[in-house]
């Protein structure tokens, strides 16, 4: 299965660069307030290390008070100004993450279908849930903190050399080897990282479809091999988890020395320079704190930049989405006549492997035609071409003399909309539902009305407390399957194409109720022209015309009442049919 391409790591850095970049007014106010902040944070061990002088030179004890009482104030101011940045940080954070999603909402809609298809739902699912997760903590949280841990580490580091340029080095004796094993360790998480990425999507779209096709599962008694399944990716991911453990545990061990151990250099240096008169005690106190003050940020510096780089793996699928090909180049927005021409039609979904081979097809203008066959004939994929959904790997699919593929999104789906047995219900009230599909044109609710009373789904429409208004979807009221695909199909009504796709519409209502729909969608949809992919045999006797497919190709075309006298596969399918 072909997956959805991956942004460059340098790609999503700049993306998620320019969401920042959006917003350099509040970027700019929390580094002042981060910087003031910190400024006031480090004046407690410069003070502590004046009066440590103080006193040995004989101060007063009214003036060490005043001091300890002056830094007493600044710790306060610090712990406000910290409060400050850090909600302030906070709050672009969350504008940041909110904009990255409306940006990935935006690159999901205009995905071609064909991309998506070929994708497979768990890819996608694994990109807009887990990924989008992974990436939540870090813009929520991880700007505010790297902010301040940058901001923090510079002011400290630059007030220590302020105190004792002599001193001040040996703080950062340890950064060498922590940069060391930092590097060695994000060198082999990496690739774990973005391997348990892609087995977290593997194992979401495992789950999806288990849940999805649960009754085939059960009748095909499936359940065992699909556990396994499901169980052999999760062991992976545990592995992999564990190794990422274990390479963390090295770089904690690296922190603590690397952090620790200057400072006893600090401390046994700086005793021994205070012997020989070249320091004063508060200075070495005051750089020790320093020191002790900056482990905290080299701390944090490590985690979030481990986070960092997950996130990245998390960034790249997610800004990969918007890196999808289109699949085809829209070049003309208007077109006038109503016939659609299947010409010398080849398709693959594998190169080599081709499932549509040279179909030549013409529809009539208002006619109904069925296409019947074996399953694998290729009927869905021929019905996608029809609807514009793929481009075809050869020959074409026009109207008027235009590709299907060269039309605009609105102007293809204002002549053709293809409707399958697949559906969804989308947050919001049924009227909202069907308005999704009028492309920005006014629908009243006299024409939601009449299109649910044109599926058969009034009387249950009107049974519930507000009707039309009632709200749908996660966390509204839950439809049936078969309330679903009336919803989907009333949306076909409202869209009002002049050719529908109708690919196993009706497989999830019952025989009679189908046949009583499928009427009424004759009526209905008098005057337009109608494809029906059907196993049900009956849509074939009611249809002008009956084509029928097998490994690929249309190996009979005619009327029922044709084919039937004709004596081949659609007879010896009628037959069949008829004796039930």
């Amino acid at each position: 299965m072909i997956k959805l391409p991956l942004a460059s790591k340098r790609e999503s850095l700049r993306r998620l660069g320019t969401h920042l970049g959006a917003r350099r007014g509040q970027v700019a106010l929390v580094v002042v307030v981060q910087t003031v902040a910190s400024l006031a944070a480090v004046s407690l061990p410069w003070i502590l290390g004046v009066v440590i002088d103080g006193i040995e030179a004989g101060q007063q004890a009214r003036w060490v008070l005043t001091m300890l009482g002056i830094a007493f104030a600044m710790v306060m101011v610090a712990g406000v100004l910290n409060w400050v940045a850090s909600y302030r940080a906070r709050v672009l954070g969350e504008e940041v993450f909110s904009s990255m999603r409306v940006e990935l909402m935006d690159s999901l809609t205009r995905l071609p279908l064909s991309a998506v298809e070929n994708a497979g739902s768990g890819d996608l699912l694994a990109r807009t849930t887990h990924d989008m997760s992974s990436v939540q903590h870090l813009v929520r949280n991880g700007i505010s903190a790297m902010l301040t841990m940058v901001i923090t580490f510079t002011v400290t580091v630059g007030a220590a050399f302020a105190a004792s340029w002599v001193l001040a080095p040996l703080m950062l004796v340890g950064l060498p080897f922590i940069a060391l094993v930092a590097r060695w360790y994000y060198r082999h998480t990496i690739p774990v990282y973005r391997a348990c990425a892609a087995g977290q999507a593997t194992l979401s779209g495992m789950v999806a479809e288990t849940i999805d096709h649960g009754e085939t599962v059960d009748a095909l008694r499936l359940g065992r091999v699909r556990m396994a399944s499901m169980d052999a990716v999760v062991k992976q991911v545990w592995r992999m988890e564990r190794y990422g453990a274990w390479t963390r545990m090295i770089l904690f061990i690296a922190l603590v020395c690397g952090t620790l151990l200057p400072l006893l250099v600090v401390i046994g240096v700086g005793v021994y320079l205070v012997s020989l008169g070249w320091l004063t005690a508060g200075q070495v106190t005051t750089v020790t704190l320093l020191g002790y003050q900056a482990r905290g940020p080299v701390w944090e510096a490590t985690f979030w930049l481990d986070e960092l780089q997950f996130a990245i793996v998390a960034l790249q699928r997610i800004f990969g989405v918007g890196k999808v090909p289109a699949d085809r180049t829209p070049t003309v927005s208007r077109v006038k006549r109503a016939e659609i021409e299947a010409s010398n039609v080849s398709y693959a979904y594998r190169d080599g492997h081709p499932v549509l081979h040279d179909v030549s097809l013409t529809l009539r203008p208002g006619e109904r035609l069925a296409i019947v066959g074996p399953s694998g004939a290729g009927k869905s994929t021929f019905g996608r071409m029809l609807a514009g959904i793929h481009p075809p790997s050869s020959g074409s699919v026009s109207i008027d003399g235009v590709p299907l593929v060269n039309l605009t999104e609105d102007e293809l789906r204002s002549h053709v909309v293809l409707v399958t047995q697949e559906h969804h219900v989308f947050v919001g009230s049924i009227a909202d539902n069907l308005r999704l599909a009028a492309h920005g044109r006014t629908v009243s609710d006299e024409a939601i009305a009449d299109a649910l009373a044109a599926v058969g789904a009034s009387e249950w429409v009107a049974g519930l407390e507000s009707g039309i208004d009632t709200a749908v979807g996660a966390g509204g009221v839950e439809l049936s399957p078969a309330q679903a695909q009336q919803i989907a199909l009333a949306r076909i009504i409202v869209m009002d194409p002049h050719t529908v796709v109708l690919d196993e519409a009706t497989s999830l209502l019952d025989a009679s109720a189908a046949r009583s729909l499928e009427q009424s969608l004759a009526s209905l949809l008098a005057g337009r022209t109608v494809v029906a992919i059907a196993h049900r045999l009956h849509t074939a006797h009611d249809a002008d015309r009956v084509a029928v497919m097998e490994e690929g190709r249309i190996i009979e075309l005619g009327s029922h009442d044709e084919l039937v006298a004709l004596g081949g596969a659609y007879a010896h399918l009628w037959e069949q049919w008829t004796r039930r």
